[in-house]
């Protein structure tokens, strides 16, 4: 069994890398064993995907369920595990700094927080408070005995504030309060995320699995990009296969679904 420690460096270190790597995301825990044993090198939770296989929406999932959910997969896997942890479940930079606490106590050793608030009419935080959230998480991530690595999200363009300029400022303040990886989810141009590469000293994190970012692994890394995520795609992408059958089945009586789906014998293998 892998130590967290061991695991901290390990997830520490795959950022530091020439190329970037690919995080998937899994939404329960046979989706964690199946990507562990494809041969992926660690694992980050997906605040919807894991909503959805609740029977839930994104963000109506309260913090110790989340938490929960980052204990299974962390037990259920020797792969590093990075944890979605949305706002920190709380506006104040201690409700930041308790979910990072948590979080790690869970098995985590790295998570994110973004700077939205949750709220419609207000979306975002304002960029000193935001900050400081980063500030207070960071606070408690360099106190543990094991590398914990801090994700600072900036979530402008997720709630239609596409401001390059204002986005940049905020991962610049959220580097100087401690964040160790970088992300602005959303970005979809090669000029974009180029230029916020280019603004910041610290790994960035770019999603992809979303309409409109045609790029490839090769391309992201060789504009610098350090870590890959797909945020909701996987589970979304099981759940369309879900659809299809079902629609199939519906509309046409058929079952030509099941002629493209894995057999129980080569799922039962990767768990």
């Amino acid at each position: 069994m892998t130590t967290q420690t061991e695991k901290g460096q390990a997830f520490r270190a795959l950022h530091h890398r020439k190329n970037a790597f690919i995080i998937p995301n899994p939404w329960d825990i046979g989706s964690a064993r199946m990507l562990s044993h494809l041969g992926f090198e660690a694992l980050a939770t997906t605040s919807g995907g894991f909503a959805f296989s609740m029977g839930k929406r994104d963000y109506t999932v309260g913090r110790e369920m989340v938490i929960a959910h980052i204990s299974g997969l962390a037990a259920a896997t020797d792969l590093p595990i990075s944890a979605d942890l949305e706002n920190g479940f709380g506006d104040a930079p201690e409700a930041a700094a308790e979910t990072i606490r948590l979080a790690a106590a869970a098995g985590a050793v790295g998570g994110s927080i973004e700077d939205a608030t949750g709220r419609g009419e207000d979306p975002i935080y304002e960029q000193s408070l935001a900050a400081e959230r980063i500030r207070a998480a960071a606070e408690i991530a360099r106190g543990l005995d094991f590398n914990f690595t801090l994700t600072a999200r900036a979530e402008n363009y997720l709630h239609g504030r596409g401001d390059l300029k204002d986005t940049i400022q905020r991962l610049q303040a959220y580097q100087e309060a401690g964040a160790d990886v970088l992300y602005a989810p959303g970005l979809t141009s090669k000029e974009d995320i180029a230029a916020v590469v280019n603004a910041v000293d610290r790994p960035v994190n770019v999603l992809v699995g979303i309409p409109g970012v045609p790029m490839n692994l090769a391309e992201l890394s060789a504009i610098g990009v350090r870590r890959i995520s797909l945020g909701s795609g996987l589970a979304r992408a099981a759940f369309g296969s879900l659809l299809r059958a079902t629609q199939e089945m519906r509309e046409r009586g058929t079952f030509a679904f099941a002629e493209e789906a894995p057999s129980s014998r080569d799922v039962g293998a990767m768990l």
